[in-house]
């Protein structure tokens, strides 16, 4: 069972909904510590007081505000707990939208909201049905850790999930980015559009898709601790030179796209575009040449 994270209510119009807030993921990521190589031993970072020149604990550390070099304004967590915020203690719900208006770049970690007793049951179903048939996301506004969040709301699988946001002015602009521009022919597109489709999936369950990086780690941490020879990775793949030809890179992409998923793999140029034929010269008859040369005049001596 996942711990509590956070606990307060939803607030929907004049609708309170007591929640507790729980992480909806986990990492399995491999996790090292630091040693020091000759013995082994683990290298700790220690936390030192650099006034009175001595380790201190956890107890002794709080927050500050540094207003100069010489001036630090102390927090308290009671203070950041008690901010006068209606959003301290509550998720609350400002406005619906369509999930499509949301640009994803916004969208951050997510968490489980679940009902906080018995008596939230009935208000959580009700919001959770209406975010359900509306085919809409909740924009919602909290205070965690220091800070006002902005938050989206969504069901999955009939739990209210909430993903923190960012606010528009953290997101930087990409223009800067932007290539310079170039001359793309209808036929090239069509061919990444192929590729698309050849690419396409119905979910993510693919065994695929697995994070085969932790597992191999995974595999060498197992054969060092049984004193064997850790197993022989597979080479990569070798991938051809680069091709600078844009239509045959797309072309042999979609071959390979397609083999990989048992397909039929041929691939089929397109239709070059038709050109006009030049006319052939017309030929000059003998009579013609006769004629224009009886109507010049002589030149004169």
């Amino acid at each position: 069972m996942p711990r509590t994270v956070w606990s307060g209510a939803i607030s929907f119009g004049l609708v309170t909904v007591p929640i507790n807030v729980q992480s909806a993921t986990e990492d399995h990521s491999v996790r090292f510590h630091q040693y020091h190589l000759e013995d082994m031993g683990r290298v700790r970072v220690r936390k030192y007081c650099e006034v009175e020149d001595r380790e201190v604990t956890s107890d002794e550390i709080g927050k500050g505000y540094e207003l100069s070099k010489t001036q630090v304004i102390p927090i308290s967590e009671d203070e950041l707990r008690d901010l006068p915020l209606p959003t301290a203690k509550a998720i609350e719900i400002a406005a619906f939208v369509p999930l499509k208006s949301v640009d994803p770049i916004r969208i951050g970690e997510g968490y489980y909201l679940q009902p906080s007793g018995q008596v939230a049951a009935k208000p959580y179903k009700l919001l959770a049905m209406a975010l359900a048939r509306s085919a809409k996301v909740a924009v919602a506004k909290y205070a965690w850790s220091g800070r006002e969040r902005l938050g989206l709301l969504r069901v999955r699988d009939d739990v209210i999930v909430l993903h923190a946001m960012r606010w528009p002015d953290e997101i930087r602009d990409p223009a800067e980015l932007l290539p310079e521009p170039v001359d793309l022919s209808d036929d090239e597109v069509d061919r990444a559009l192929a590729l698309m489709d050849s690419m396409t999936r119905e979910d993510l369950e693919d065994p695929e898709f697995r994070d085969t990086y932790t597992e191999a780690l995974e595999q060498i941490i197992e054969a060092k601790r049984e004193h064997r020879e850790p197993p022989a990775m597979p080479e990569p793949e070798q991938k051809p030179g680069q091709i600078v030809d844009l239509m045959a890179a797309l072309n042999e992409s979609v071959q390979k796209a397609r083999a990989d998923r048992g397909e039929d793999a041929d691939v089929h140029e397109m239709p070059k575009k038709k050109t006009a034929k030049k006319q052939p010269a017309k030929k000059t008859t003998k009579r013609a040449a006769a004629k224009k040369t009886a109507g010049r005049r002589p030149r004169s001596a």
